[in-house]
């Protein structure tokens, strides 16, 4: 509904039949994890080991479709096409385009698992001996594995899908109008809500999970520097201020608030890194990254496909199908927020570098942090395998030269990106709520940022890690029928428009008569 011009309606814009169910759904997930936390940690862990045991060969065909659909676009005919009218151009630089989709994509989650993934498949692989240097070469094959270019093609679906029909076609920039081409106008009806509302619903619990793991390792990291303690209450502490920081960047809005505050995470995250590159074994490094590449190359499709027929899928659970379920349920955010970001591009540019240059960056970020505390374990200096996950972090850099300076700036980065990840996400799940708009009320963007504060402090109410990845892959699971769909909805978009642009390219020119030349005089 369209906003009045007149007292406090003016300040509201929302689609009732996607903002109330929505906020109804979340509401009832809050009443029953702050009034039944224990029962509510039980019901998601019998949830989780249904969904494990029944789909997850549903999770892992869906991604290697995404995967296989947005490399096809890439190398196809419909990859000139550009994403907005011919004339049309980029309005953010390539530095700053980079910095904003890395930083909504995957910032917190990065630096939480960047040590504690690489450590926990060294101790603990699905299958071989832990504690081996080959085990240590397996454990950073699968860490590139569940950061690499299959959770960037989940978030081209979408971003690619949304920013075709919004720019190209003029449709709403909404979650919706990615089925026009298969349902016409009633996009605009019951279906389009209901896919609205999976993806707002979905949204808050992907960017809510990763909030919960950015407080988890703050309070780690501040317990490391200034002895406060580790626990829940200070964790939903923590959210509230940093929740309540974010609120200031959603109020100031997108070009002076999540742009700046991407580059200057970037620009921290980034001096941590070559920190920690130039203190730690940097040759060792150089030839990981080398290694790792080629592992990650080599095995890519035996570990897309790869299921634990025989064994209990408790690993595969814990890891692959809740970064694949991660992904699916923060797509709509991610995608829609590179979406609004990317006007201009053509489909090739906009698959290229987001699929390749996040990954990159990814590919030396896992490798730094991975194998410096690999090498620390494998030459016997040890100390980083025996901390909790959210801390392993933090005892690395302790035993690198100024850690003071370095966990400091840790603590900083995680601050930043769950500021980045709260702003946009709350932007986005307003941008679907409010119907497509570009540039929703602030008030609105408040109200989602402190929903997504509220629902992450009570999955860490309701059990913390094993909860958080419960929401990823219980969210994730309906909204990967619509990511299907969407591939085959946006192939028919491409298709229709490659042949209006080829029928308008074959009309003739109409040419002018010639005038017959006037005679002398």
């Amino acid at each position: 509904m369209t906003p009045s011009r007149s007292g406090w309606k003016n300040a509201l814009e929302l689609n009732a039949w996607v903002f109330f169910p929505s906020v109804g759904v979340i509401l009832i997930f809050l009443f029953f994890g702050v009034f039944f936390p224990t029962r509510t940690g039980q019901a998601f862990d019998e949830l989780q080991s249904f969904i494990v045991t029944t789909f997850g060969w549903f999770y892992i065909g869906s991604v290697a479709v995404f995967l296989f659909f947005v490399i096809f676009l890439f190398f196809s005919r419909y990859g000139s096409i550009r994403l907005g009218p011919d004339g049309s151009r980029p309005t953010y630089s390539y530095a700053s385009w980079f910095a904003m989709l890395f930083s909504a994509g995957m910032g917190i989650g990065l630096v939480f698992f960047g040590v504690a993934e690489p450590m926990m498949h060294f101790e603990s692989p699905p299958t071989g001996e832990g504690g081996t240097p080959a085990a240590a070469g397996n454990a950073m094959r699968y860490a590139f594995f569940h950061w690499g270019v299959h959770a960037w093609a989940i978030y081209i679906v979408v971003g690619l899908s949304l920013a075709f029909f919004a720019f190209r076609q003029g449709l709403p920039l909404a979650i919706r109008s990615a089925f026009h081409p298969l349902i016409g106008d009633r996009i605009h009806g019951p279906i389009g809500h209901t896919v609205d509302i999976l993806a707002v619903v979905g949204t808050l619990f992907g960017v809510a999970t990763s909030l919960g793991l950015g407080v988890m390792q703050v309070n780690a990291g501040l317990n490391h520097l200034v002895g406060i303690e580790i626990g829940t209450g200070v964790q939903v502490a923590l959210i509230a201020a940093i929740t309540l920081v974010a609120t200031v960047s959603v109020v100031i809005g997108l070009d002076k608030g999540i742009r700046r505050l991407s580059n200057l995470n970037m620009v921290m995250a980034i001096t941590l890194l070559l920190a920690v590159f130039l203190m730690g074994p940097t040759v060792l490094l150089l030839d990981a990254w080398m290694a790792n590449t080629g592992a990650y190359l080599r095995s890519i499709a035996e570990m897309t496909f790869w299921i634990d027929v025989w064994g209990d899928g408790g690993w595969q659970g814990d890891w692959t199908l809740f970064y694949w379920g991660w992904w699916i349920a923060w797509s709509p955010f991610v995608g829609l927020f590179i979406a609004r970001i990317s006007r201009g591009r053509t489909v090739r540019e906009f698959i290229g570098g987001t699929l390749l240059v996040p990954m990159a960056f990814t590919a030396f970020w896992l490798t730094v942090f991975g194998n410096t505390a690999l090498d620390r374990e494998l030459t016997d200096v040890g100390g980083v395998a025996g901390a909790s996950t959210e801390t392993m972090l933090f005892v690395l850099l302790q035993g690198l030269p100024f850690s003071a300076i370095t966990s400091t700036l840790a603590v900083l980065v995680i601050v930043g990106f769950f500021v980045t990840s709260s702003d946009s996400g709350s932007f986005v799940i307003d941008m679907i709520s409010s119907g497509g708009n570009p540039d929703p009320p602030r008030v609105q963007r408040v109200f989602w940022a402190l929903m997504e504060g509220a629902v992450a402090a009570v999955l860490l109410l309701a059990g913390g890690l094993a909860a958080l990845q419960t929401a990823a892959i219980t969210t994730g699971l309906p909204f990967a029928v619509v990511l299907l769909l969407m591939c085959w909805s946006l192939l028919v978009a491409l298709r229709r428009e490659r042949k209006r642009t080829a029928k308008a390219d074959a009309l003739p020119v109409r040419k002018e008569p010639e005038r017959m030349a006037e005679p002398a005089i």
